[in-house]
C-alpha cells in the first residue's frame, strides 16, 4: 500500500532575507539606473551592504534584477495612475504623473545600459497589465477634463504616452537629458489645455 505524499509546506522568507531584497532592489535602481563606469552588480551588493552571492541567490541573472526594480516602479506608477484625481486641473494631475514616468524611463535606459541586456517580446508582455492599468488610468482622467471643458478632445492615452516616449528617446543620455524632455513635455502639456473662443 503506497503512502500518500505529504506535502511540505512552504516555509516563508525570513524577514531578513526579504528586507536584503528590497534594498538590493533600491541599491539597483540608483546604482544601475545612473548607468556609467561604476554601474557593476558588485557596486549593487556593496551599497545593499549584502555580499554578491546574497544578490545572485535573490536575482540569479542580470535580467532577473531588471524586471525586479522596473517591475516595481512600473507597478507603482500605475498605482500612482490608478489615484489620479484631477481635481480643478486634470493637465496638473497628468503633468505630475509624466514627470515620475520620465524618471522611470532614466532608470529603465540606465539599467539596460548597465547590464547589457535587450527586452524581448515576452518580458514585455510580462508588464502588460500595469501598462493596462495605466491607459485605463489616463483615459479617465481625460475624459473627465474633456467633461469638464478644461481638456481639448481627440486625446487619448496612447496619444501621450506615445508623445512622451517620442521626447524621451529622441535625446541621447547626458546631464541635462530630464531637464530637456520635461521642458519639451511642459509644452505638449500646455497644448492640451482647452481653449476658449478667445484664445485665451
Amino acid at each position: 500500500m503506497e503512502r500518500a505524499a505529504v506535502e511540505t509546506p512552504k516555509r516563508k522568507p525570513r524577514a531578513d532575507a526579504l528586507r536584503n531584497r528590497e534594498n538590493l532592489i533600491e541599491a539597483a535602481k540608483e546604482v544601475l539606473g545612473k548607468g556609467g563606469p561604476d554601474a557593476s552588480l558588485e557596486a549593487v551588493a556593496r551599497r545593499a551592504g549584502v555580499g554578491i552571492g546574497t544578490l545572485y541567490r535573490h536575482f540569479p541573472d542580470r535580467e532577473a534584477l531588471f524586471h525586479a526594480v522596473f517591475g516595481r516602479e512600473l507597478t507603482q506608477l500605475a498605482d500612482m495612475a490608478d489615484r489620479l484625481d484631477g481635481g480643478s486641473d486634470e493637465v496638473e494631475a497628468l503633468r505630475v504623473w509624466l514627470h515620475a514616468n520620465v524618471a522611470l524611463v532614466e532608470t529603465k535606459r540606465g539599467m539596460l545600459g548597465a547590464l547589457s541586456i535587450v527586452l524581448t517580446e515576452e518580458s514585455k508582455q510580462s508588464f502588460a497589465e500595469q501598462s493596462s492599468r495605466i491607459a485605463d488610468a489616463l483615459n479617465r482622467l481625460l475624459a473627465s477634463g474633456v467633461a469638464e471643458g478644461r481638456v481639448r478632445e481627440g486625446v487619448s492615452a496612447e496619444d501621450v504616452m506615445q508623445t512622451m516616449y517620442a521626447l524621451c528617446y529622441a535625446r541621447s543620455p547626458g546631464e541635462s537629458w530630464r531637464r530637456d524632455v520635461l521642458r519639451l513635455l511642459d509644452i505638449f502639456l500646455d497644448g492640451l489645455r482647452q481653449r476658449s473662443a478667445t484664445g485665451r
